[in-house]
């Protein structure tokens, strides 16, 4: 019944606005907890809107995980995230992953996403770091080369299949040479969750994606097997690593990390 509800609301182009107001009414669930960290947590609208729940405690301890696996992740491959001269967390949202690194050291950091209202938010209250809003397509306003690395946190598992290989080139083109692109995916630990139709297209190396009409929400899904991974999204970077289910904070996502080549 939910998926043929969805089917009826995309196809009537209804189905981002009624997930949004689906949204809304989660974010009405009161929750207690308070933030640890010295910075204000974001409303709950926006802390649903990012980690599909307004649990603080979720919102704050996954963002934490985050942040941390991915810094480890870049150090692994010989990029310290606090010497990368400038960091780009791509889809910050409200702020999930990027409080985490305010005492990161002397990096320069940027935060950038399509939902304007978290960008506000994050301009206002996350003074640590520059913050910019973009379309739904390339490009963003961003000089070429500019960082040293980007992370893109449970966002490449939201896009249309349009979206992956744009996003891909665009982030390959705001890289350094030698910079590194660190992201998650679903992966083999989501096979199971898969229509029989969806599950014969992922093993034959093809990417899934479920409501592409609500594309950038967490409505919309992508799942990734290796191959695509390996032939398609890491066109024009060295896959240095994927690791399923790697992505703390980001349950049984695997973990992705290339580089751009230095030529």
């Amino acid at each position: 019944m939910r998926r043929q509800l969805l089917r009826a609301l995309e196809r009537a182009g209804l189905l981002e606005p009624a997930f949004r107001a689906y949204e809304s009414l989660k974010a009405l669930r009161p929750f207690g907890g308070q933030s640890s960290d010295g910075l204000p947590l974001p409303p709950a609208r926006l802390r649903v809107r990012v980690a599909g729940t307004a649990d603080p405690d979720w919102f704050l301890e996954s963002g934490r995980l985050t942040a941390a696996t991915l810094v480890e992740a870049c150090a692994r491959h010989g990029v310290e995230l606090t010497s990368a001269g400038r960091l780009l967390d791509f889809g910050c949202g409200c702020g999930r992953v990027i409080r985490h690194w305010r005492d990161l050291g002397a990096v320069e950091l940027h935060g950038c996403d399509r939902d304007p209202a978290a960008v506000r938010w994050c301009e206002e209250h996350l003074p640590f770091a520059r913050f910019a809003s973009h379309g739904e397509a390339p490009p963003l306003s961003y000089p070429a080369e500019g960082f040293g690395a980007v992370c893109a946190a449970s966002v490449f598992t939201h896009l249309p299949e349009e979206g992956q290989t744009a996003g891909a080139a665009e982030l390959r083109r705001i890289l350094a040479p030698g910079g590194l692109l660190a992201l998650t995916t679903h992966g083999d630990r989501y096979v199971d969750r898969l229509e029989p139709d969806e599950r014969e297209r992922y093993e034959s190396g093809h990417l899934v994606v479920r409501r592409a009409a609500a594309a950038g929400t967490n409505l919309c899904t992508a799942f990734h097997p290796e191959r695509y991974v390996r032939e398609v999204l890491a066109a024009g970077f060295e896959l240095l690593e994927l690791t399923p289910g790697g992505a703390a904070g980001v349950p049984d996502q695997d973990l992705v990390v290339m580089q751009r080549f230095r030529y």
